[in-house]
């Protein structure tokens, strides 16, 4: 099964490049140029990972990432950011990101960062159906 992202980056130009790379390792691929755009696609769908850019306009990624947890607890964010920042990648990961990753990144890097998101995500969705059906059966 392939991975599923989504590339949330105001950049237009970073945007569609990455996808394309990313496509070219058979990922699946969606963007948004915003946050807020960005979490419209999260309540439709789901995405093995996030790759979210700190810095936008409106809603920053930090802010960004808590919206999107609410929403789907089992989110898998990767930020990627142009300016980074320990305190910020600190809060980051604090808040529930994967990783923190500096621009320009390394695809073969990213890729594999991807797959760990998506094994992490199953993982998380596994052990709250474990959860439910023993709160079901009265365990």
């Amino acid at each position: 099964m392939t991975e599923k992202v989504l590339i949330v980056d105001d950049d237009e130009a970073f945007r569609r490049i990455l996808a394309e790379r990313m496509r070219n390792r058979q990922l699946e691929v969606q963007t948004a140029s915003s946050a807020a755009e960005a979490l419209e696609l999260i309540e439709k769908e789901t995405f093995d990972a996030v790759l979210l850019d700190l810095m936008m306009p409106e809603m920053d990624g930090i802010e960004a990432l808590k919206r999107m947890l609410e929403k789907r607890p089992e989110t898998q964010v990767i930020f990627l950011t142009g300016h980074p920042s320990v305190s910020q990648g600190v809060e980051a990961m604090k808040l529930g990101a994967l990783d923190f990753i500096p621009k320009p990144v390394d695809v073969n890097e990213l890729t594999e960062k991807i797959r760990q998101a998506r094994a992490g995500r199953l993982l998380f969705v596994e052990k709250k159906n474990r959860e439910k059906l023993k709160r079901l059966l009265g365990e």
